[in-house]
């Protein structure tokens, strides 16, 4: 159950990391490690130009050789216009003068051509390496999230390990006297055969032992309640507030034996607690001076039903027991109406709740938070003093003085619940008829014809009047 908080934790890793993993290749595109990559094609283009106007300069710049016929039409006509004087400027010479001087270009085609028989050469995009990481303060919030799921890691482990092997040390030293008074101790009732010595794990820090065989017991529930050690929260929390872990027996006792009677002695600090929330306690009990039990500790707190059955039960053995063991019994709880804790939902109960005789017990084991293994050995006469108060509840007998006052008290328990039922029945009719009323006056606002509007008005005027005139009852009178 712990583990969602470690999903939860990788899970905002992930996210926080994953944006600034994506934006150093946002498209996974290769990328050339080259920065001069995209001037080489106008390179070239400036290149094939300039071949072209030194090809062009170098034909216009030139003299081109003239053959034998060329040269004999040119005398001829020199000779037939020897007289004229006329001069012929050559465009093209003119255009391309600044242009010929030849040195500036020497040896320029010769670098920029490639070499034959070479294949070109081709663009090759290179991947660029990620960077290395050398700033860890940017990653200072990954680093305090690790750190926290470590500890918590080593938390939830060592916390685990150390209630389990209380558990197990507990049923180690409790062992054998389970066995002298129950026939089966231990049994998860997952296979139909009966087997001995399981402890039920329901969660890191709780553990339950289910033990049966015995006269005038059904069963007996032992619960182990240890602190949650594998919690880092809950750790840390008990720096401020210590708490113990606890031990809670519950026996089922036979409705035959035990008489009609509720009782309970507790701690000061939970008395008034457990008078609040258990209904049992909040119907039957009243809170009472515990002066008259000389040996009774001044810590706790006495609830009260029958007189008669509260001294049977606090006898000398049982005070000296809770003097000798004071604050480790933080209470002690026999009732014939056990109907668990208050139903704090305020829903309508029709009949009266299951109630079952009961002995509850409540230790703490010593040592606030930090009891070892070895200290489960103490436990032990504690579990004889619930073996003790068996033995001394299924032998009780109340007078005839006292079961009646207990058939009182319950009869009058009972008449209060069917008022309380017939109450909230009252209630809820009334909420009913309420909300029918502002029905019918919605639709009366509602309608938009003024004739059945007026109907429906004067239906809801006979029905006022009716329900407020008084009821006569009708006396029947018979013929003489």
């Amino acid at each position: 159950m712990d583990m969602k908080y470690i999903v939860l934790l990788l899970s905002v890793i992930v996210v926080v990391r994953l944006p600034s993993l994506q934006a150093a290749n946002p498209h996974d595109a290769e990328v050339n490690n080259n920065e001069f990559a995209e001037f080489e094609d106008f390179d070239e283009e400036d290149v094939d130009g300039e071949k072209l106007v030194n090809e062009g300069v170098n034909s216009g710049g030139k003299e081109v050789p003239k053959s034998s016929s060329q040269s004999a039409d040119t005398t001829d006509n020199e000779d037939e216009d020897e007289d004229t004087d006329a001069t012929v400027e050559n465009e093209d010479d003119d255009e391309f003068t600044h242009l010929t001087d030849e040195d500036e270009f020497e040896g320029y085609d010769r670098e920029r051509s490639p070499t034959p028989g070479k294949p070109k050469e081709t663009l090759k995009f290179a991947r660029p390496p990620l960077p290395l990481i050398t700033n860890w303060d940017s990653f200072y919030l990954e680093i305090l999230m690790l750190a926290g799921l470590a500890v918590y890691l080593l938390n939830f482990l060592a916390g685990k390990n150390k209630n389990h092997k209380l558990a197990q040390s507990w049923l180690n030293s409790h062992r054998d006297l389970l066995e002298s008074n129950f026939h089966i101790v231990g049994d998860d009732g997952t296979s139909k055969e009966a087997q001995s010595g399981t402890l039920m794990k329901e969660s890191e820090n709780v553990y339950a032992l289910w033990c049966s065989g015995r006269t005038c017991v059904e069963g007996m529930l032992v619960e182990l309640k240890f602190l949650k050690r594998q919690d880092l929260v809950s750790s840390i929390s008990r720096i401020f507030k210590p708490a113990s872990d606890q031990i809670v027996v519950r026996v089922d006792m036979d409705p035959k034996v035990m008489d009609k009677f509720v009782f309970a002695i507790a701690l000061k600090r939970s008395c008034a607690k457990l008078h609040k929330d258990m209904l049992d306690l909040s119907q039957f009990t009243e809170k009472k001076n515990t002066d008259r039990f000389s040996d009774l500790p001044s810590s706790y707190q006495l609830l009260s039903e029958i007189g008669e059955a509260t001294n049977a039960v606090l006898d000398k053995k049982v005070c000296q027991a809770l003097d000798k063991f004071d604050g480790m019994v933080e209470y002690m709880h026999f009732s014939d109406q056990y109907s668990g804790m208050k139903n704090q939902e305020e829903q309508q109960q029709t009949k009266m709740p299951e109630t079952k005789p009961i002995l509850s017990f409540c230790f703490n084991v010593p040592g606030k938070g930090k009891c070892k293994p070895v200290d489960m050995e103490r436990m032990k006469p504690l579990l004889q003093l619930v073996f003790y108060c068996i033995d001394k509840i299924s032998r009780l007998q109340l007078s005839k003085e006292a079961r009646s006052k207990a058939e009182k008290n319950r009869q009058k328990a009972e008449e209060l619940f069917l008022k309380a039922a017939h109450t909230q029945r009252q209630e809820a009719a009334q909420l009913r008829r309420e909300e029918k009323r502002r029905v019918e006056k919605e639709r009366l606002l509602n309608e938009e014809d003024p004739d059945k509007a007026r109907k429906l008005e004067e239906r809801e005027s006979r029905r006022e009047n009716k329900r407020k005139q008084p009821k006569m009852k009708m006396m029947k009178v018979k013929a003489m």
